[in-house]
């Protein structure tokens, strides 16, 4: 078996794809057809491309594609559709599909869990197993695309997980989602809470990706209070890091900041954020919020929001406010989490 048979398909690129189908003397030709129904033909398993011989087929019907099983599907009013996806070795994760009447967007995770903590967020709560794989994460687009049977126009890297610490594969799936799936990493959007020295080592890779820092504080000691990991990199340190990776990059950043009733929304909290991004090329985006079960947080209200944007906007901060989606199906910002299954509940499929 060759190093890329022993890999899932899903992933590799075409000249991978090629090699590997060359060296068991196929022709050249046919790592186009493969690689046409890996990417746009919701390929399953080997056994379903009848374009190749189907003694073929059965030679390599243990070569795995590196499909996750769908386990649950929970749409909301508003059409976003969160869906709960069991791995090989049995762990679960979250993605979500987010339509417009444009645009299909979808949040991917990038680990089973995090290990950030993050207060106010469910996935924090729930514990960090591991990194995900690039076809683990490529999965979740191509489900959410034969789901809705429309074209992926965009990704957030916004679901399970700490992106800039599984910075390999994060790189290769953005690659494989641009030159595989045709999706513009200028409509990608990368969000990191701020790992030492990994926001400087993206920019090496010199990607047109737009990278998203989630702030939530305007200060080191409500940072801290909301971001434990916060105590091991302080504020002055990070945004340093972002003044680098907008020099190397020319990219303009996003500052996310979520608003939590009576801690971090008030006029004054607005009027330090400010002085912090000023001069930055930057956008903030405000998140209102979005409720878990085992946090003892509040959304502020819409005239509190609307206070803290106008703040920001007298000091010359663009800034805008996310509109929630799928909060009611636990499908919005900070509302992933990590499930564990009884084990009766999920089993393996063989691709």
């Amino acid at each position: 078996m060759s190093a890329l048979q022993a890999l899932p398909l899903l992933g590799q690129s075409y000249d991978e794809l090629e090699l590997w189908l060359t060296s068991l003397g196929e022709p050249a030709y046919r790592a186009r057809q493969l690689h046409q129904w890996l990417y746009t033909r919701n390929l399953q398993s080997l056994q379903e491309v009848t374009v190749f011989s189907k003694r073929w087929r059965e030679a390599h019907a243990d070569v795995p594609v590196g499909r996750s099983k769908v386990l649950l599907k929970t749409p909301s009013r508003d059409g976003t559709v969160k869906y709960l996806l069991g791995l090989k070795d049995g762990e679960t994760i979250e993605a979500v599909g987010i339509p417009t009447a444009k645009r299909l967007s979808v949040c991917v995770s990038s680990q089973v869990g995090c290990p950030m903590a993050c207060t106010f967020c469910a996935t924090g709560k729930s514990g960090f197993a591991r990194n995900l794989e690039v076809h683990e994460i490529l999965d979740q687009v191509l489900t959410v695309q034969a789901d809705f049977g429309r074209r992926v126009t965009h990704i957030v890297f916004m679901g399970m997980g700490e992106p800039l610490l599984n910075l390999k594969n994060l790189y290769t799936t953005v690659l494989r989602l641009n030159q595989d799936l045709g999706i513009s990493q200028r409509n990608i959007t990368i969000s990191t809470v701020g790992v030492k020295g990994r926001i400087q080592a993206l920019a090496q890779y010199k990607l047109q990706t737009t990278l998203a820092v989630s702030l939530h504080a305007p200060n080191q000691q409500l940072r801290c209070q909301l971001i434990p990991t916060a105590a091991f990199y302080p504020i002055e340190a990070l945004l340093a890091e972002c003044q680098v990776y907008v020099e190397l990059t020319g990219r303009r950043l996003t500052f996310e900041y979520t608003l939590l009733k009576n801690i971090n929304d008030q006029q004054a909290h607005a009027r330090e954020l400010a002085h912090r991004v000023r001069g930055f090329q930057s956008h903030i985006n405000l998140i209102p919020y979005n409720p878990i079960s085992d946090a003892d947080y509040q959304r502020p209200s819409p005239r509190q929001i609307q206070t803290f944007l106008q703040v920001l906007e007298n000091q010359r901060i663009p800034a805008s406010v996310r509109q929630t989606r799928g909060v009611e199906e636990s499908s919005a910002c900070g509302q992933l989490r990590r499930q564990t299954l009884p084990e009766q509940e999920f089993v393996p499929e063989c691709s």
